[in-house]
């Protein structure tokens, strides 16, 4: 049963993308070694879009409010992807594979 999933950002400086994620995320992480952070992130949601080629994947953080989050992490000078669902999303509890 598949009952999570782990998501990997690269970046150029990671280290600063930790802290940032730290910053913005508010939530608890553990240290895998060496200060390789791995962030509890909250439920998530999984799409298949078209595309004329694939093997290309994008990270977007939810929220309920993109203008005030928007705002919020620009006052910090975080930019980064949000996106606020307007379709009906799935229970996370439902969930079974």
């Amino acid at each position: 049963m598949i009952n999570g999933a782990h998501a990997i950002l690269y970046s150029d400086d990671a280290d600063a993308t930790r802290a940032t994620l730290a910053k913005i995320l508010k939530t608890r992480s553990v240290d895998a070694g060496g200060g390789w952070l791995i962030f509890a992130v909250p439920p998530a949601e999984l799409a298949v879009h078209p595309a004329e080629r694939g093997g290309r994947a994008e990270l977007y953080l939810m929220t309920d409010d993109v203008g005030a989050t928007v705002a919020a992490l620009q006052a910090e000078g975080v930019e980064l992807g949000l996106y606020q669902p307007r379709h009906p999303t799935p229970p996370a509890s439902s969930a079974s594979i």
